[in-house]
């Protein structure tokens, strides 16, 4: 019966199992162990996980007007004025870096966690220090922009 304390002497059955006290005592402790470790796992597991994305405020518009500005400030030097890429990294008005093929959270995750070279031979571009997920979606707001421009959609 559940809650019945287990009684020593009295032999129990469990999946068609003769089992005395002890057996059943260590059944249970293996099991309530193995239900503790997935526990304390699954805590580990997820404080590692961001709990949200690193983006702007719901609602939050990106300026072109900053976004230039801060492009020039931080970003030419890598990939060029206009976007128009260097021999250091590529240009971001480009075909490749469309909005159906990289969406703006395409920005977002360079910056924060760097990317893994895979269109082009510049190299891995590391994570960017220093930005605000607002200054990154004023940037992307200004790409998107320059690549409409360009006949870019």
């Amino acid at each position: 019966m559940p809650g019945e304390p287990i009684n020593p002497t009295r032999q129990y059955r469990l999946h068609n199992r003769q089992m005395n006290a002890e057996s059943v005592d260590n059944r249970q402790f293996y099991s309530m162990l193995i239900v503790l470790l997935l526990v304390v796992a699954s805590i580990a597991l997820l404080s590692g996980c961001e709990q949200t994305p690193w983006l702007p405020p719901p609602g939050f518009v990106g300026d072109p007007a900053q976004g230039e500005l801060l492009f020039d400030a931080r970003c030419v030097s890598c990939h060029g004025p206009g976007a128009r890429g260097t021999v250091q990294g590529p240009p971001l008005v480009h075909e490749v870096y469309r909005p159906s093929h990289h969406a703006d959270l395409a920005f977002h995750m360079a910056v924060k966690s760097g990317v893994k070279a895979h269109h082009w031979q510049y190299g891995d571009m590391p994570p960017q220090e220093g930005f605000t997920p607002e200054q990154v979606g004023h940037i992307a707001a200004w790409v998107r922009k320059e690549q409409r421009r360009a006949g870019i959609e």
